[in-house]
């Protein structure tokens, strides 16, 4: 095969990886959505195979409906609710799981196809293999997060839910760079990467955690405890944070120490994401990693400015699902400088 005929290949494995990651993001904001609505609880059974179909009848919704009062988010929370209410909160659920479904189709029919024939450069196919195996742990993942809500307690708890979140996370960061590494020239396994490249690689994990974090912020409903900006309350650093035993498991379980360090998280990586950009457009990491920076900056200032309004106005769905978003946005545009710092030959674009 000539080389030629492996790049246009690879072109096409990377569209169909991007597209992939694209519905991957779209899952990720409907997940948020989902959660904020307060919907992932609706469905109370769990039918990988055949539960594609939703309630058809009129019969069959009274029937669903009737499932769901029998566990204790209607007991607790929504008793009373008719079942026009039950279809509204039914539904994000449903579309919920349709589209996870519907990301392991449109992964594994085209992974088949580019397998059979022959279109797969060799030592990718374990990477795809990889993407399709956590893709099914993810689905595993979210019906073991729904299933600690329900219980006594309604609410899912914010250790599954991160998990949850920083899976899906992952898989998409991790589709992201193999279809980077498809479409841009790779450099020898020799060359010597830079310090700005290095660096990159740490706040690619940075931005990790503060998504992480942000997952602990929505799984205990800490972004609606101080709705004030810089102060959390009358003070910057509240009194009561760390104040429990053993202090350390405040950080996970403690609603304002979580939203504390949500906060402190945010100060630092904005300041070292700025400062990390101005580095890169001083250096020499060609103009690509200029363009990727200045993306970058963009992104950060419009994920500050939508953490603050989302903080302000009480957590809105329309801006806290956007808040998600950006959070995954800012990590695309960290993921594509790193790799230009990291694994591209220096190109003049």
């Amino acid at each position: 095969m000539e080389l030629t005929d492996q790049a246009r290949y690879d072109r096409q494995v990377a569209t169909w990886l991007l597209l992939c990651a694209a519905v991957i993001f779209g899952m990720i904001l409907l997940g948020g959505v989902t959660r904020l609505t307060h919907s992932g609880l609706s469905m109370v059974e769990w039918k990988p195979l055949v539960g594609i179909i939703p309630p058809l009848s009129e019969q069959a919704w009274l029937e669903t409906f009737e499932k769901y009062k029998q566990y204790p988010e209607y007991q607790k929370i929504n008793r009373g609710m008719d079942l026009a209410g039950f279809k509204y909160i039914f539904m994000y659920e449903y579309l919920h799981r349709v589209l996870g479904r519907l990301i392991g189709v449109i992964f594994l029919l085209p992974m088949l196809y580019f397998t059979f024939k022959g279109r797969v450069r060799p030592g990718l196919m374990p990477k795809l293999v990889a993407l399709f195996f956590m893709g099914g742990l993810q689905g595993l993942l979210g019906w073991y997060m729904v299933k600690s809500g329900l219980v006594n307690d309604p609410h899912v708890s914010q250790y599954r839910l991160t998990a949850h979140l920083g899976l899906a996370v992952a898989i998409y960061a991790y589709m992201l760079w193999v279809a980077f590494e498809l479409l841009f020239p790779v450099r020898d396994q020799g060359d010597r990467v830079s310090g700005p490249g290095r660096w990159s690689l740490v706040l690619v994990g940075l931005v990790y955690l503060m998504i992480l974090s942000g997952g602990l912020v929505a799984g205990t409903r800490a972004g609606f405890a101080y709705s004030t900006w810089p102060l959390m309350g009358p003070t910057f650093i509240p009194d009561a944070i760390y104040s429990g035993s053993p202090a350390w498991l405040d950080m996970f379980e403690d609603i304002t120490t979580i939203q504390f360090n949500h906060r402190m998280f945010a100060y630092l990586l904005f300041v070292l994401i700025n400062l990390f950009a101005l580095l890169v457009f001083r250096g020499e990491g060609g103009s690509l990693a200029r363009r990727g920076a200045l993306l970058l900056v963009l992104a950060l200032w419009v994920q500050v400015g939508l953490g603050i309004s989302t903080l302000l106005l009480h957590v809105p769905v329309s801006l806290a699902a956007a808040h998600q978003g950006g959070a995954v946005a800012l990590l695309s545009a960290m993921l594509f400088v790193s790799h230009v710092l990291v694994r591209q030959r220096e190109t003049r674009l």
